[in-house]
């Protein structure tokens, strides 16, 4: 994007095989968009190399997973980054954390590496991304953008380079504030669609019909209730919400429950398979087949997917191994017993947990042949054999 607003960019990875791919002029996942983006960038001048380049701007943009046990951000990544970056950078060079962090990490972890190389000149800034995959390249143009700098005049320089394509607003503030803001918007969506799953258990046993409940409370001009599901995956929503979790433990206990009743809705799902194919009396788990693997629909990324979740617990609650798996997006093999075509899934299948409502099913529950669907994000409507959460 920054490569075909006229600013000249240099991609650096370590992974020599994904520099080559890119230099060879092919991407490497699927979004809208983005190859057409791509050869107008190479068109521009972008480049791709394993070697860091002397630049006046680095942006930093690497994975930060956290500690399942405590919580807290792995900022491994981020460290070697910028320690690379160090040894190259010249006097007087920005160096842009855009990766996710939780509130503090660049005080605790980057801003002590400028003391220990005597690189004090370097200047500090996060500027925390905010897209979604499925709709990168357009978010990336509209949505509004925070930069946190201990300057002021160094934060205004820095938004300028993303003001070259950025229409949305950009607010320049301190550091920490920014790294704040970015985990604050995904940890409220994660407390909202906690909300709707909880609604939808309760609704579940009081007998009422939850997507019913939401449409009538929606029309509230001050109400938006999400949608509820089989859970939350990405790397953001379900991810980020805990760096809060693991930096104020004692406070954030109301994050936390919203966290835990977003990661049971998988195991919520299975059990409401196993009531199922108990009504229905299915005994064989050959019987049933998982529709869709990515964390969200018509992207191809599995990261943090319910899935996935789900899977790992399938053997207990569906009575043994043998059930398929199938995904439009992924071509890929991620999973045992994933399969690469929607006849080779239905073969010999009874029923068929809808996990993801990609356009290819969306709306479409005669996609699946008259079987028995287990149906959690609502997206196949209503029948005789569809069952909600």
């Amino acid at each position: 994007m920054m490569a075909t607003h006229g600013v000249e960019v240099v991609g650096t990875d370590y992974n020599e095989e994904l520099v080559a791919t890119l230099n060879a002029g092919h991407t490497t996942f699927k979004e809208e968009g983005l190859d057409e983006l791509f050869v107008d960038a190479l068109k521009s001048g972008i480049k791709f190399t394993t070697e860091y380049q002397v630049c006046d701007t680095y942006i930093v943009s690497v994975p930060t997973p956290y500690d399942k046990l405590d919580k807290k951000i792995d900022p491994c990544y981020v460290i070697a980054a910028c320690k690379t970056v160090l040894e190259v950078a010249p006097k007087g060079a920005v160096l842009v954390i855009e990766s996710t962090i939780s509130p503090n990490t660049v005080d605790r972890f980057v801003r002590p590496l400028l003391i220990e190389a005597e690189r004090e000149d370097v200047k500090l800034v996060h500027a925390p991304e905010r897209i979604i995959p499925g709709n990168m390249v357009y978010e990336l143009l509209h949505n509004n953008r925070t930069i946190g700098a201990d300057d002021p005049e160094v934060g205004e320089e820095v938004a300028k380079i993303y003001a070259t394509f950025c229409q949305g607003e950009i607010s320049v503030t301190d550091i920490r504030t920014a790294e704040m803001t970015k985990v604050v918007e995904n940890t409220f969506r994660a407390i909202n669609i906690a909300f709707s799953n909880e609604l939808a258990k309760i609704c579940r046993i009081g007998g009422m019909d939850v997507a019913e409940v939401i449409r009538i409370s929606n029309k509230h001009p001050r109400v938006n209730i999400l949608q509820p599901g089989p859970g939350v995956g990405g790397h953001c929503i379900p991810v980020d919400p805990w760096f809060l979790v693991g930096d104020y433990p004692e406070t954030a206990n109301f994050i936390r429950l919203a966290l835990q009743t977003n990661a049971g809705m998988p195991e919520y799902v299975l059990h409401r398979a196993h009531e199922v194919m108990a009504e229905r009396g299915i005994k064989d788990a050959s019987k049933v087949g998982i529709y869709g693997l990515t964390y969200k629909e018509d992207v191809d990324d599995v990261r943090e997917s319910p899935t996935l979740q789900m899977l790992e617990s399938m053997e207990e609650h569906l009575c043994g191994g043998g059930v398929k798996v199938y995904d439009p997006w992924v071509e890929r093999d991620e999973v045992p017993g994933q399969v690469h075509s929607m006849e080779e899934f239905l073969d010999g299948l009874e029923m068929v947990i809808v996990m993801v409502g990609h356009s290819q099913i969306k709306g479409k529950p005669e996609a699946f042949g008259g079987r028995i669907l287990i149906d959690p994000r609502n997206v196949c409507g209503d029948g005789e054999n569809v069952y909600k959460l």
